[in-house]
């Protein structure tokens, strides 16, 4: 299994940094424009490889594309990050064109790939590499469902004061701060609903808070966040690389589900080793998929932004 992540910066090398962890891929290469940059971070990174017991290895290299041919899954990270005080989508003057680049490059040395796209505005950055690549629709898969979930089931952990491994919940939707949809509802301690165990107003709090998680690190940090977003690529990555047929919420092109189509947005699918096997449409209550519905029509405004 090879995989490539192109753009070094913290979210790449954090997403090199846990594939290669994990053991299940025999190479990563690392790709960035920086001359020397992705050199740099893979040989640091290969001197944990003791460390940390894996035997993955990690190839930086300079804008060589060719190092990346074979390519099993890529994952697009490159592109400007947030600053405090932006959205997502205030990003896509500039990151349009380096992701519709990069996919092109990459799939000329891997037509066969699977490629995950973490940059942002993620959905419509998604949906601009479905466009420019001309792949099926199950080899292009938008990151963001992943990463919302992840810091959904923090913020309801912390709410309940109970171990994260206790909780289970899903955000669906645009990766957006009005976008997404957090599935309270459908949010369960071991089984339990969660609503058992906090009031409608927590529980409220709780979805706002999941809403501008990203927006709340960008402020603290001063830029995106970087270990949460690699972690959650590295997992679904694990998941098309041993085909695990895990069910993750994320951006995926849709033709007709939901009642949605033409467009890239978070709902959930089945992961294997042929990208998204399913999408799986679940039974929605009128209020989520009104909100789903209004989550679109924000994405699909984003998409008319692009030079297609």
């Amino acid at each position: 299994m090879k995989v490539t992540v192109v753009g070094a910066g913290a979210v790449g090398a954090s997403c090199a940094e846990y594939i290669a962890i994990k053991n299940f891929a025999s190479e990563v290469v690392l790709l960035d424009i920086k001359e020397g940059y992705a050199e740099g971070k893979a040989m640091d990174l290969m001197q944990t490889a003791s460390l940390n017991s894996f035997d993955t290895k990690i190839v930086g290299s300079t804008n060589d594309y060719t190092k990346t041919a074979g390519s099993d899954v890529v994952v697009i990270t490159s592109g400007i990050p947030r600053k405090p005080g932006m959205t997502r989508e205030e990003l896509i003057g500039i990151n349009a064109g380096i992701v519709k680049e990069v996919a092109t490059k990459l799939v000329e040395q891997s037509p066969e790939t699977i490629i995950i796209v973490v940059s942002n505005p993620m959905d419509t950055m998604a949906y601009l590499a479905h466009k420019a690549t001309g792949l099926p629709k199950n080899r292009i898969i938008g990151m963001g469902g992943a990463l919302d979930s992840a810091r959904f089931k923090y913020r309801l952990a912390e709410a309940l004061e109970a171990p994260i491994s206790d909780i289970d919940g899903m955000v669906i939707g645009g990766h957006s701060d009005v976008g997404m949809v957090p599935l309270t509802r459908l949010a369960t301690r071991n089984s339990v609903p969660v609503k058992e165990f906090i009031s409608e107003e927590r529980l409220a709090q709780v979805k706002e808070d999941t809403k501008v998680g990203g927006a709340t690190l960008t402020k603290l940090l001063g830029t995106s966040a970087w270990y949460a977003p690699g972690a959650a690529v590295s997992a679904l990555v694990q998941a098309i690389a041993c085909d695990q047929k895990k069910v993750f919420p994320c951006s995926a092109l849709l033709e007709g589900e939901y009642g949605l189509s033409d467009i890239s947005i978070g709902v959930p699918v089945v992961l294997g080793k042929n990208g998204i096997e399913k999408i799986l449409e679940i039974e929605l209550s009128e209020e989520e998929l009104t909100a789903l519905q209004t989550s679109a029509e924000g994405v699909s405004k984003t998409n008319g932004l692009l030079e297609l």
